[in-house]
């Protein structure tokens, strides 16, 4: 009788190599290149992967799939070689790339890692059929970019397992280890967001800069758009520019929920109350205003870039570090000597500046302390942080601007407000 996990192993190989087939064929139409490999081809080179996988699994020798996989890297050299000669403008390689890989993804789905190959499979499929938008998106990265990401890379895997992870002050709460992992757990959102600003680009309207540009910075974003306002030659009615700049605000309030679940994931349900309180209100008054505006292009208007530039430079993460490590060692302070309201003080004028190292900050406290509070001085950071960039929007804005944010602001701190007391 067939073995019934066998048979769905088989299938599952023949859905990857249709997976990329199918991708391939769509490509093979669009490039007008009828011999290049397609659907057919990659199923088949699947099949042959699969049965070997099958047949060093069944008989506990690898040479059977190393064969296969010279079979298909061997009919893959020659069908290029062929192909190099025909077309000697069109010397890609990632179709055939891409048969290599579909043979070794049959193999794992049979060699029992079938889960493994899917993910992988589907990894593979995406990055071939967004071909167009990521070349797109390299071609709007610069070499500061590529910089900012090595520097990262160098804060994470070289810097990182250096630092010791015990504490070094008499308080016990510096931890270089855990306190730079939280520098680049910042630095890693903030440059997720910058890629997802690049991505999109900056002439997509209000809406999606305010959303794309807040996961980098709701400051820059309150800056951008409140000198805006002032600009004769803009067209972008007031509403449009709140609009964005409170979806830039909502999206602060998503992020630090993201932070404290990382650090203390347990902290999150009672922190999702008062923090999707704030986050709707603003999103809620954001969309309030963006449907009274209509669409900004349609006004005849352009939204300008938002000045973001990469957010990570290893200056830039010591800066934080330290402003960081200030606040943690105030925090520890505060819960030997003034318990209680003490840390509410302290969240306050933290978030005057940055709300993210009073939310890690308290975060790290909730695990050993009282949790109530924790969440309090959270919000209490996060009110204090909107309101410095309410501050700036009626320093730098249009008097319509201010009025309309003004409006979001009320929304947010009663929001806000009434969370924290039923939490």
């Amino acid at each position: 009788m067939l073995d019934a996990d066998v048979v769905k192993s088989f299938a599952t190989a023949l859905a990857i190599g249709a997976l990329i087939g199918l991708e391939r064929e769509k490509h093979k139409a669009d490039e007008q290149d009828a011999s290049a490999p397609g659907l057919r081809t990659f199923i088949m080179v699947a099949l042959v992967g699969a049965i070997g996988g099958w047949l060093a699994k069944s008989t506990d020798s690898p040479s059977f799939m190393v064969a296969s996989l010279l079979a298909v890297a061997a009919a893959v050299v020659a069908a290029y070689v062929m192909g190099g000669r025909m077309k000697v403008d069109d010397l890609g390689i990632t179709t055939e790339i891409a048969a290599l890989a579909v043979c070794l993804l049959a193999g794992l789905t049979t060699l029992g890692h079938r889960d493994l190959a899917i993910m992988l499979a589907v990894v593979a499929g995406a990055v071939l059929a967004y071909k167009r938008s990521l070349h797109g998106m390299v071609e709007k990265i610069g070499w500061d970019d590529v910089f900012a990401g090595l520097r990262l890379a160098l804060a994470t895997f070289v810097i990182l397992p250096l630092l010791p992870s015990d504490a070094i002050d008499p308080w016990g709460a510096l931890k270089p280890y855990s306190l730079w992992l939280l520098v680049i757990l910042i630095s890693s959102l903030s440059l997720i967001g910058y890629v997802a600003t690049i991505w999109l680009g900056n002439q997509r309207g209000t809406a999606v800069t305010g959303l794309a540009g807040g996961l980098v910075s709701s400051t820059a974003v309150t800056l951008s758009f409140s000198r805006q306002s002032r600009d004769e030659t803009s067209r972008i009615p007031d509403l449009a520019l709140a609009s964005g700049i409170l979806l830039a605000w909502a999206i602060m309030f998503v992020r630090v929920v993201i932070e404290v679940l990382v650090v203390n994931a347990p902290l999150v349900p009672r922190l999702l109350v008062p923090f999707s309180a704030m986050a709707v209100a603003s999103a809620a008054v954001a969309w309030l205003y963006y449907m009274r505006a209509g669409k900004p292009e349609d006004e005849g208007g352009a939204t300008r870039e938002v000045p973001l530039k990469n957010p990570f430079s290893l200056t830039a993460a010591a800066k934080f570090g330290a402003f960081f490590a200030v606040v943690l060692l105030v925090v520890k302070l505060v819960q030997n000597y003034f318990p209680g309201e003490g840390f509410y003080v302290v969240a306050a004028l933290a978030g005057l500046t940055d709300v993210d190292a009073i939310t890690l900050s308290m975060a790290e406290y909730a695990k050993t302390g009282d949790p109530d509070i924790a969440i309090t001085a959270i919000v209490i950071a996060a009110l204090a942080n909107t309101l410095v960039k309410a501050a700036v929007v009626f320093m730098l804005g249009a008097e319509g601007l201010r009025r309309k944010v003004l409006g979001g602001t009320g929304a947010i701190i009663v929001a806000g407000g009434c969370a924290v007391l039923l939490v």
